[in-house]
């Protein structure tokens, strides 16, 4: 099997698992919207949970596994089964003695980080001390978090990816159960969802567990922290904690410069972001996570040739299907927000002010989806530098465009910056790796993202005229209008397919060879 091939049955095992994890996502934000719509409390949780859920990005989707699947994957490759057995237990046991410090400090210093996160808040003020409050019931979320990131990385690198992608479902489900189970019973019922996010935590990580014993992995105390393992994913972690995380930094700042607008506009960011979140969780973050022990095992092997051509064909496989997700999302964001939203605390005016935040976000839906599939180029090349040095350019350029752009369009303006610094960051990614490999073929992939974008117009404009002539204004007709907005869908959906086809797109041919392969077998 080429890698090209194990890439994407990766891909679509991490993409189903994160898909449930995304269509559970959407009911806890419906339940959330309905029971606490976008109000004091709700931006008092917000704020709370940016820093378990930064933290679940930033090591779960982020550091721990860049900077350990490189390393394990050189090992499995090149070393014994004894020495990668050793690293293992190695690196959990530093993880858990590192996890619980920093938990304790967490608790402690909770005031602090949430100031942090919401600098124009009184520390006196109501809200802030429900943040606070908030923040000490979901921190040890980290620690359990953290542990099932490095169970993540290790079983990524031994080419498992069902147990990490189906975990996520627990968070969602847990806030679920915790609201509906403790609403009506606590004096302040926002409490449940920091319960829910604490329970879906600890249940992520107990998750793997059996996985990890399948595979042989067991759990041992090490405390040879000079191991020249530990120290190499050490030196990658820190650079590529920062380089992996620029577009979620982004949001925090936004955060940041949100709770000094009026009430409501951290809301209308969460919510628009989560819309962003599916395509690129289903699809373009399943890509990138399943390309990099493809590319960590070419680099190992030497196969730089290959190596190359594999970057070029993740890279062309996520905009395939990121630039349509991106021209469906613009095109349809008032029905989906309606559906998915409008209902109970949840009015119009939070549909109309989220859907500002969401067209400005997606801008540069495109390139975040472009950039997770290169950053895992440099990581497999054990370079975390690069990226965080072209991240902290791009984070600077998202604080300038702010300032510009916020008092015109308020919260709308946090997102059109943080759209445009993403654009930023994949061009300069792309510009170093073209440079670093000796050539990306640069023309194939530019020629496959404009027949790309051409179709995506196509599908977005059929979408669109079949859902307009439905009322998006209103609340309630649930049925009728989740009736109108699929067919909207699957029509728009075989219109891209289609003419991707008649176009002759390669990835659309790539994918058909792929079915066909699958039936014939």
């Amino acid at each position: 099997m080429s890698e090209n091939h194990r890439i994407t049955k990766a891909a679509t095992t991490i993409g189903t698992g994160t898909l449930l994890s995304r269509i559970s996502g959407f009911l806890r934000d419906m339940v959330v919207a309905y029971f606490f719509g976008a109000r004091i409390a709700t931006d008092a949780f917000f704020v709370a949970f940016r820093i378990p859920n930064l933290w679940r990005r930033l090591v779960g989707e982020g550091s721990m596994t860049v900077s350990f699947i490189p390393v394990y994957t050189e090992y499995l490759t090149q070393r014994t089964e004894k020495e990668s057995e050793e690293v293992t237990h190695i690196a959990f046991t530093i993880a858990g003695v590192l996890l619980f410090v920093l938990t304790a400090l967490g608790i402690i210093f909770s005031p602090i980080l949430i100031k942090i996160f919401a600098l124009t808040w009184s520390s006196t003020s109501e809200k802030f001390q429900l943040a606070v409050t908030l923040n000490r019931i979901m921190f040890p979320c980290l620690f359990f978090v953290g542990l099932f990131a490095l169970s993540m990385g290790i079983l990524n690198s031994l080419r498992h990816f069902f147990a990490p992608a189906f975990a996520t479902v627990f968070l969602n489900l847990s806030i679920i159960a915790s609201v509906f189970l403790f609403y009506y019973h606590l004096q302040e019922p926002v409490m449940t969802l920091a319960i829910g996010v604490l329970a879906g935590g600890m249940l992520q990580f107990f998750f793997q567990l059996p996985f990890l014993i399948r595979k042989k992995i067991r759990f041992r105390l090490n405390f040879n922290f000079r191991h020249p393992a530990i120290r190499q994913i050490g030196l990658l972690m820190l650079p590529g904690l920062i380089g992996t995380a620029v577009y979620q930094i982004n949001e925090v700042i936004d955060t940041i410069f949100a709770t000094s607008l009026p009430a409501g506009s951290v809301s209308y960011l969460f919510y628009a972001g989560r819309l962003m979140e599916f395509p690129l969780g289903i699809f373009v973050i399943a890509i990138g996570t399943a390309a990099l022990p493809s590319f960590s095992s070419l680099v190992a092997q030497g196969k730089s040739e290959q190596f190359k051509e594999t970057v070029s064909f993740a890279f062309r496989l996520g905009s395939f299907i990121c630039i349509p997700a991106m021209l469906g999302l613009i095109f349809l964001r008032t029905p989906i927000l309606n559906l998915l939203f409008q209902r109970g605390a949840f009015d119009y005016l939070a549909t109309k002010m989220t859907a500002k935040a969401l067209l400005c976000y997606c801008v540069g839906l495109w390139a975040i989806g472009g950039v997770r599939v290169l950053a895992p180029a440099f990581y497999s090349l054990q370079d975390t530098k690069t990226p965080l040095k072209i991240g902290l350019i791009c984070l600077g350029a998202n604080v300038i465009m702010i300032l510009i752009f916020i008092h015109p369009l308020k919260h709308a303006g946090l997102a059109l910056a943080t759209g445009l610094s993403s654009i930023l960051n994949l061009i300069l990614l792309y510009r170093k790796l073209n440079q670093r490999l000796g050539g990306l073929d640069v023309a194939r992939n530019i020629r496959s993202m404009l027949k790309t974008f051409f179709c995506g117009l196509l599908m977005g404009g059929v979408s669109y005229l079949i859902c307009s002539v439905g009322d998006w204004t209103v609340s309630g007709n649930t049925i009728e209008k989740a009736f109108l907005l699929a067919v909207g869908v699957i029509i728009g959906l075989g219109v891209y397919l289609a003419s991707s086809y008649w176009m002759r797109n390669e990835e659309m041919l790539f994918l058909l060879s792929i079915v066909k392969r699958r039936i014939k077998g």
